[in-house]
């Protein structure tokens, strides 16, 4: 696990758990663009942030040990404590037969079932062909559910395609922003601050009651 920090007042703990194996790593790539946006976002929000980024793929041995003993130990415990205390999570895996990695998953499984109670999370995937972009919903998003994680409405995948020259291209650069506002939001507590938009004149008009319906 590795860690960022920054001068700040309040700072807010912003973890990252991210799945990726490969060196480099297109979901390690990904986590740190969301990472960035975020802290970024938070700053317009008036808030800091501290980073710390939770690598699994230097856990694979103790995640085995942990799914065969119950617990974890070293490393993995600290990993696992900084997810319990974070303020908002940032969770990216790439996508491997059409679902989450079984690293990703295997993590998951050995966190407590309310560790993420209410907890702001932000979901990322990654995979060769946009054609796996739908496991962000069908796969990530009931997930995070079950465990209780708030998910912002904005999910980020990036396929191949997306990284061109070596950086984002504008459409996912254009949804890191979107997703790490709406992270930012939750966490500073913007979004509920926030307004319903006015209603137009005319539009979604008080019911009728229903007696008055029956009288004609």
């Amino acid at each position: 696990m590795s860690t960022s920090t920054s001068t700040t007042r309040t700072p807010r703990r912003l973890v990252v758990v991210q799945a990726g194996v490969g060196q480099p790593s297109s979901t390690r790539l990904l986590a740190e663009r969301l990472a960035t946006a975020t802290g970024d976002a938070l700053l317009e929000r008036g808030e800091e942030s501290v980073v710390e980024y939770v690598d699994l793929r230097l856990h694979v041995h103790e995640l085995a040990n942990a799914m065969l003993t119950g617990f974890a130990s070293g490393a993995l415990a600290e990993a696992v404590e900084a997810v319990r205390g974070a303020d908002a999570l940032i969770a990216a895996t790439p996508v491997y037969q059409a679902s989450y990695s079984g690293l990703f998953k295997s993590f998951v499984d050995i966190l407590d079932a309310d560790a993420l109670r209410g907890t702001p999370v932000l979901l990322a995937a990654t995979a060769g062909t946009a054609r796996h972009s739908l496991v962000l919903e069908h796969a990530m998003r009931p997930l995070f559910a079950h465990l209780k994680a708030v998910t912002v409405p904005t999910a980020v995948f990036a396929a191949s395609e997306d990284w061109g020259s070596g950086g984002l291209d504008h459409g996912l650069a254009a949804r890191v922003d979107v997703a790490a506002g709406e992270l930012a939001d939750l966490v500073s507590g913007a979004g509920s601050a926030r307004r319903a938009p006015a209603r137009l004149d005319g539009e979604l008009a008080d019911p009728v009651p229903f007696e008055q319906l029956l009288a004609g």
